[in-house]
C-alpha cells in the first residue's frame, strides 16, 4: 500500500503541480494530512498573532492515478480515517453566523482519544470527514479554500469512512489531494470550524471510464448525495438540486417528471457550511430510488 507523507502538501488545486506518487485503478493509497492550520495552534503558547495565514488548508498530494484521462471520473472509497490525539477549536469575534458574540479570539486544544472527543465535562464520539479533497482543474489554480467542480473545500460531513466520491477528472492522473480533517463537525460549520486534526485517510480509486459527470457525487450505504458551491446558499442549493436532477435523468434513466417528484417527495437539502466565502450545500437522495429505476451504480463498478 502507498503512503503519501503530509510534508508534501500543496495549497491550490493546478495541473501544474508535480504528482508526488502513482498509483494505478484498484489500488489503496494512505494520506497523511495536517489540519487545516498546518498544526501552527498545537503549540499552548499559540495565538492568532503567530500564524502564518498563507500556510492554512495544505492538502496532501497530489497522487498521479495512471490510467485517469480527462472525461473519466475518479471513483474515491474511503476506507478508513485514522485521527491525531488533540484537535483544535476556536471562535472569534469575527466567526460565522457568530460574529460579535465573543470579544477575544478563544482557541482550545480537544485531546481525541480512542475514537471520542473530550471537551470540558463531554465526551463526544467522533465523527471523523474529509474537509477538502479533490482532483486538479483543466487548467489555472484553484485555492484549497474553495470548491468547485473538482471538489477542494466542500467541507461535507458525508465525505467519511464508507463513502465513495466521484470526482469529474480534467487533467491527466487526476492529480489527487486531500487534507482539512475534521473530528467531529456540525452541518454548517456555522461558528467557525470543527474540530480541526491531522491524521491518515486510506483511500482506494478507481478509473471510471466515460460518464461525463461534471460535479462532485457521494454515495454511501443508503444515499446518493450533490454536493455543490455558490457565492450564497441560494446559488448553492439550486446547484446541488439541478445536478441531482441530471443525474437522475441523464445515469439513472428517470423520466423528467418523475425525477421532479422523487426529489419534492425523497431528496434532503442541507447546508454543508455558511463560513467560507463560497458556500456548499448537499442533496441527499436515498438508493432505493434509483434502484426502482434499475439502476444500481455506474458501470465498471464493483460495488459499495
Amino acid at each position: 500500500m502507498r503512503y503519501i507523507e503530509k510534508k508534501h502538501v500543496i495549497h491550490t488545486f493546478s495541473p501544474e503541480h508535480p504528482p508526488v506518487s502513482r498509483a494505478r485503478s484498484g489500488e489503496t493509497v494512505t494520506f497523511e494530512t495536517y489540519d487545516c492550520y498546518k498544526g501552527q495552534l498545537l503549540p499552548g503558547d499559540t495565538t492568532f498573532a503567530d500564524l502564518d495565514r498563507s500556510l492554512e488548508n495544505p492538502a496532501t498530494g497530489p497522487l498521479f492515478v495512471e490510467e485517469a484521462a480527462p472525461g473519466d471520473v475518479l471513483r474515491v472509497d474511503i476506507l478508513d480515517i485514522s485521527l491525531d490525539p488533540v484537535g483544535i477549536l476556536d471562535m472569534g469575534p469575527a466567526s460565522g453566523a457568530l460574529k460579535g458574540k465573543v470579544s477575544a479570539t478563544v482557541i482550545r486544544r480537544v485531546p481525541v482519544q480512542d475514537n471520542r472527543i473530550h471537551y470540558r465535562n463531554l465526551e463526544i464520539p467522533a465523527r471523523p470527514m474529509v474537509g477538502v479533497i479533490g482532483v486538479a482543474p483543466e487548467s489555472g489554480a484553484v485555492s484549497t479554500m474553495t470548491p468547485m467542480n473538482h471538489g477542494g473545500n466542500m467541507d461535507c460531513t458525508r465525505i467519511e469512512a464508507g463513502c465513495s466520491l466521484y470526482l469529474p477528472v480534467k487533467s491527466p492522473g487526476a492529480l489527487l489531494a486531500m487534507g482539512d480533517l475534521h473530528a467531529i463537525m456540525g452541518d454548517g460549520e456555522v461558528g467557525n470550524c470543527g474540530v480541526e486534526i491531522g491524521g491518515r485517510v486510506t483511500v482506494r480509486v478507481h478509473v471510471l471510464k466515460g460518464l461525463a459527470l461534471e460535479y462532485p457525487m457521494i454515495r454511501n450505504s443508503q444515499k446518493w448525495i450533490t454536493v455543490a458551491y455558490g457565492e450564497t446558499l441560494d446559488e448553492a442549493g439550486d446547484k446541488a438540486v439541478l445536478q441531482m436532477f441530471s443525474f437522475l435523468t441523464e445515469h439513472a434513466g428517470a423520466d423528467p417528471v418523475d425525477a421532479g417528484m422523487y426529489l419534492d417527495m425523497l431528496g434532503d437539502l442541507a447546508v454543508c457550511q455558511i463560513v467560507n466565502p463560497m458556500k456548499t450545500m448537499r442533496l441527499e437522495l436515498p438508493r432505493l430510488v434509483t434502484e426502482a429505476e434499475g439502476f444500481t451504480g455506474f458501470a465498471q463498478e464493483d460495488g459499495l
